[in-house]
């Protein structure tokens, strides 16, 4: 427990939530912080789920709660490898208390929290940015919602090639496929299958950024009437109507396979006589963008999350890397909230494989002319998730190496970070 300090509220405590505290009082946060929930059931099982588990933590000044944050156990997928990760959210300060350090205070024992219970990773959405850079976080990738019109998806361009086969020209829009093996309507009850079923295509496309949560959570998620959930041997959808019937909102579509991504838009395009467009949570990459005879997939909005480094040997361990990417390269860290992670180390990549070890000098051999690579926390997140070291020094994260450093960092943690729910 932690007591806030000067400039903030006085007596500000900062312990786990418990459920004697009264639930009502984080619930009421929430509304001032985000306004109404359109699925406060669902928001108070997240909670009570939460604080069953000690992940949801709240600043008190006496007995009165005036901020608090939550963690979900979630695992991250890069480059086709699952990594722990805190993703933090329900960050809420009441209004009166803003400004004070209050939300300061409590992300900085929320992170000493996830660190201790052995997290390599925390990611979040931030509705401000200033609080989480100041503490490690940085901007790694997007939510993407995508804009389809409805009429696009109820005849799809069947595949051109076929294996074996030379290239054809552009085939005739055909009938719907025959639905994949399996292809059936889920529950809470395949929650655990469900999160297989994801983590095997996102195993199998080498994703990075996107996140599976915990079965419970899941549960709670197939259990919303509102949603139509379908899984395949290698993809799920799950959609429910939007705007009343003028619109079909996709949660998720993911194929592992051509056949199951038609199978699965050709379930979203049935609904075209009645909908007028469909907004989709997309992948960068979405196969559906080459599945319509015209271009008409748009970028409706993109929602940026940031990623924190907080354990960085078993981050750069934990995650996979191109196979074809090898480098050695001496990196420099420097990390004021994490000091463990602070210090000079050897990155190696091989085999699609990486480690942190602390640098060694080998045979005399020592710190190359140029200097190690040195990164901030932030710009080590940025690194991890794929930005350009072009782009980190420009904006002042990154020092130190040279152009041969920075390709082959370049080529081994290249990736188009996304996610496809928040939390």
């Amino acid at each position: 427990m932690t007591r806030a300090g000067a400039g903030r509220s006085p007596a500000a405590d900062i312990r786990p939530l418990r459920a004697e505290d009264g639930l009502e009082a984080q619930l009421d946060l929430a509304r001032r912080a985000f306004g109404p929930s359109d699925d406060a059931a669902g928001l108070l099982a997240s909670l009570q789920a939460a604080v069953g588990d000690g992940r949801h933590y709240a600043a008190f000044d006496g007995p009165r709660a005036v901020a608090g944050a939550m963690f979900n156990d979630m695992r991250q997928w890069w480059h086709g490898r699952p990594v722990r990760m805190a993703g933090v959210g329900g960050v809420t300060v009441a209004p009166e208390e803003r400004g004070r350090g209050v939300g300061r205070a409590l992300m900085t024992e929320l992170l000493q929290v996830i660190a201790g219970r052995g997290y390599p990773l925390s990611a979040l959405y931030p509705a401000t940015a200033p609080i989480y850079r100041s503490l490690g976080w940085e901007l790694a990738g997007g939510l993407y919602r995508a804009v389809i019109p409805a009429r696009s998806l109820a005849s799809l361009l069947p595949a051109s090639v076929a294996a074996g086969s030379p290239a054809a020209g552009l085939p005739a829009a055909g009938p719907p496929p025959d639905p994949p093996p399996g292809l059936r309507r889920v529950g809470p009850g395949d929650a655990e299958h469900v999160i297989a079923v994801l983590g095997a295509v996102h195993e199998s496309a080498r994703h990075c950024g996107a996140a599976t949560s915990d079965a419970a959570a899941v549960r709670r998620w197939l259990g919303d009437e509102s949603m139509y959930s379908y899984l395949a041997a290698d993809g799920l959808l799950a959609y429910g109507w939007h705007d009343g019937n003028r619109e079909i909102m996709v949660h998720m579509a993911l194929a592992g396979s051509a056949a199951t991504a038609r199978a699965l838009w050709s379930v979203v395009g049935s609904h075209s006589s009645i909908a007028e467009r469909v907004l989709a949570v997309l992948t960068p990459d979405d196969p559906v963008r080459w599945l319509t005879r015209e271009p008409d997939v748009g970028l409706a909005d993109r929602w940026p999350w940031m990623l924190r480094v907080v354990d960085a040997a078993a981050a750069v361990s934990g995650r996979g890397f191109p196979a074809a990417a090898e480098l050695t390269v001496a990196l420099r860290l420097d990390d004021a909230q994490l000091p463990r992670n602070a210090g000079l180390w050897t990155l190696r990549v091989a085999g699609g494989r990486g480690s942190l070890e602390p640098f060694v000098t080998e045979g005399g051999a020592p710190v190359p002319s140029a200097g190690p690579v040195t990164l901030g926390a932030r710009g080590f997140a940025a690194l991890y998730a794929g930005v350009p070291m072009a782009t980190l020094r420009g904006a002042g994260l990154a020092a130190g190496g040279g152009a041969a450093a920075d390709e082959a960092l370049d080529c081994a943690f290249a990736a188009s970070a996304f996610m496809l729910y928040a939390f």
